[in-house]
C-alpha cells in the first residue's frame, strides 16, 4: 500500500525519536541497577522495551506503506547523572514524543490515513501513561524527599 503524502517522513521522525528513547532509557535503567535501585531498574528497563516494541511497529508499518525505515538516524541521547536528572530528561523525551505523535495524528487525519492515525493514537496513550508515571515519581520525591524515595527503590517489587 502506498503511503499518503508526508506520512513516511513523519513515521521515520517518530522512529528516530523511539530509537533515541530506547538508548536513553536503557542506559538510565543500567545506571539504576548499578546503584542498587532494583525497582527503578525494572521499571525503566520495561519502558525501554516498550519503546523497542513501538520501533518494531513503526518499522513494520513503514514497510507496509512501501517505505524504507531510517534506522541510521538518532537524536542526542540525554543521560542524567542522578535519578532526579534522569526523570527530568525522560519527561522531556516523553513530552517531545507526545508532541510528535499529536502532530502525526492531525496530519494523518488531514490526509485520510486512518490506519496510521489509529496506531499513533494508541502510542500516544502509552506515552501519556509514561508521562504520568514520571510526574508521579517527581512529585513523590518532592513530598517524601530524595533519600526516602531512593530507599524504597532498593528492593524489587513483588
Amino acid at each position: 500500500m502506498k503511503a499518503k503524502e508526508g506520512v513516511l517522513a513523519l513515521l521515520n521522525k517518530l522512529l528516530t525519536a523511539n530509537l533515541t528513547a530506547i538508548n536513553q532509557y536503557f542506559v538510565h535503567a543500567k545506571m539504576c541497577e548499578n546503584w542498587g535501585y532494583e525497582r527503578l531498574y525494572h521499571k525503566i528497563r520495561s519502558r525501554s522495551i516498550d519503546e523497542m516494541k513501538d520501533a518494531d511497529e513503526l518499522i513494520g508499518h513503514i514497510l507496509y506503506l512501501e517505505g524504507v525505515p531510517n534506522v541510521q538516524r538518532m537524536n542526542k541521547v540525554e543521560i542524567g547523572e542522578t535519578v532526579p536528572e534522569q526523570f527530568k530528561l525522560d519527561l522531556k523525551t516523553e513530552q517531545d514524543m507526545l508532541a510528535l505523535l499529536s502532530e502525526g495524528i492531525v496530519h494523518c487525519s488531514t490526509v485520510g490515513d486512518f490506519t496510521t492515525r489509529h496506531m499513533l493514537e494508541d502510542m500516544a496513550k502509552d506515552v501519556d501513561s509514561h508521562i504520568d508515571w514520571i510526574e508521579t515519581q517527581m512529585e513523590t520525591i518532592k513530598q517524601v524527599g530524595l533519600e526516602n524515595y531512593l530507599a524504597e527503590q532498593i528492593r524489587k517489587e513483588s
